[in-house]
C-alpha cells in the first residue's frame, strides 16, 4: 500500500506511518500540476488543501482512498469518489476546544476594545491622562449578552458551552431537524436581530455560501460583532467592509478568507481599524489539536486498510 501525503507542511505535528504501508512519501507542498505525477501508483492520498477534482482523479486508477487532514472536504470531488468507489475520510472532533477558544479570544478582544486601548497606550494617551485611567472606547460585558451561533455541530455546541460559562444567552440558527439534543431552532433573521455577537461554525456548501451578506448585516444590532472562524466564503467580504465603513455593526473578527493564501489580495486585508481582527486561519492550530488530528488521520487510514473504515464521507 503506497501512501502519499501531498502537503505535509500544512500540519505541524508528528505523523506516524500507516501500519500496512509498503511505501510512504511526504511532500512539503504540491501544486495542482504536480498532483497526478506524485500520486501515480498511490493507494492512499493524504491531503489537506490540495484539490482533487474529477479531471485529476480519473488519471489515478490505483487510488482507493483519500484521507483528508481536516474536517472540511470541499477540495475533494466527493461525487466522483462515491461513483468510483474511492473512500474519503475526514477528521472529526479535533477542533472542539481550539476553535471555540479562538472565537472567544476574538470576541473578548473586540467586546472590550483591547486593540483600540493598546493603540492608545502606544500613542501615549495614558501618559497624558490626568487620572489613573481613561475611557476612549466602550467596553462591553459578555455576561447577559446574547450569542447567536450559525451551525449546531460539535464546534457550535462547544462554543455554546463557553458562552454559558460567561453567562450569555445562546441562540442557534441552523437547519431544521434533525438537531442536536437540547438545541432549539431559531430563524436566522431573528438570531441576527437579537444577538450581540454572531459566531459562525458551519461548513461551506452551496446553500451556505455568502449566508451573511449586506442584507443580513443590516439586520444586526449596531453594537453587534460578527465572528467567523469556520470557512471563508460564508460571509460576503465586500459587504462586510461596507458594513464596517457604514457603522452597521460594531466590529468583526475573522480567521478565514475566501481564497487562502490570499495571493491576489482580499478586501479584508485592506481593513485597518481597531474593531476588526484578522488572523491567518490558525483557530484550529493549537499544538494539542494538531497532534490529535495527525493521530486520527493515520487511524482513519489504518481502519480503512483493516476493512473497518471510520469517519467516511463517501
Amino acid at each position: 500500500m503506497k501512501v502519499v501525503f501531498l502537503d505535509r507542511d500544512s500540519l505541524k505535528a508528528t505523523v506516524r506511518e500507516p501500519a500496512k504501508t509498503t511505501e510512504y512519501v511526504e511532500h512539503a507542498a504540491t501544486s495542482p500540476d504536480q498532483v497526478v505525477e506524485r500520486l501515480k501508483g498511490a493507494t492512499v492520498a493524504i491531503v489537506n488543501k490540495v484539490p482533487l477534482r474529477a479531471e485529476t482523479l480519473e488519471q489515478l486508477p490505483d487510488l482507493k482512498m483519500v484521507a483528508v487532514a481536516a474536517t472540511g472536504y470541499d477540495v475533494i470531488d466527493v461525487a466522483y469518489c462515491k461513483e468510483h468507489g474511492i473512500a474519503v475520510a475526514n477528521i472529526r472532533g479535533y477542533a472542539v476546544h481550539t476553535v471555540p477558544e479562538h472565537a472567544f479570544a476574538l470576541i473578548l478582544a473586540l467586546r472590550r476594545n483591547l486593540i483600540a486601548y493598546r493603540d492608545d497606550v502606544e500613542a501615549g494617551v495614558w501618559n497624558r491622562s490626568e487620572q489613573f485611567c481613561f475611557f476612549t472606547h466602550d467596553i462591553g460585558d459578555l455576561h447577559g449578552a446574547t450569542l447567536g451561533i450559525i451551525g449546531e455541530g460539535a464546534i457550535g455546541q462547544a462554543t455554546a458551552k463557553i458562552a454559558a460559562g460567561f453567562g450569555m444567552k445562546v441562540l442557534f440558527a441552523d437547519h431544521a431537524p434533525p438537531k442536536a439534543e437540547g438545541v432549539e431552532f431559531t430563524p436566522l433573521d431573528q438570531v441576527l436581530a437579537e444577538s450581540d455577537v454572531i459566531s459562525i461554525h458551519a461548513p461551506l456548501t452551496e446553500s451556505t455560501r455568502n449566508v451573511i451578506g449586506y442584507e443580513q448585516l443590516q439586520l444586526m444590532k449596531p453594537n453587534a460583532l460578527l465572528i467567523n472562524t469556520s470557512r471563508g466564503g460564508l460571509v460576503d467580504e465586500e459587504a462586510l467592509v461596507r458594513a464596517l465603513d457604514e457603522g452597521l455593526i460594531a466590529g468583526a473578527g475573522f480567521d478565514v478568507l475566501t481564497n487562502e493564501p490570499p495571493k491576489d489580495g482580499n478586501p479584508l486585508l485592506d481593513v485597518r481599524r481597531s474593531n476588526f481582527i484578522l488572523t491567518p486561519h490558525v483557530a484550529w492550530a493549537s499544538d494539542g489539536a494538531m497532534q490529535y488530528l495527525a493521530d486520527q488521520l493515520i487511524d482513519n487510514i489504518d481502519a480503512w486498510a483493516e476493512g473497518k473504515p471510520q469517519h467516511l464521507i463517501t
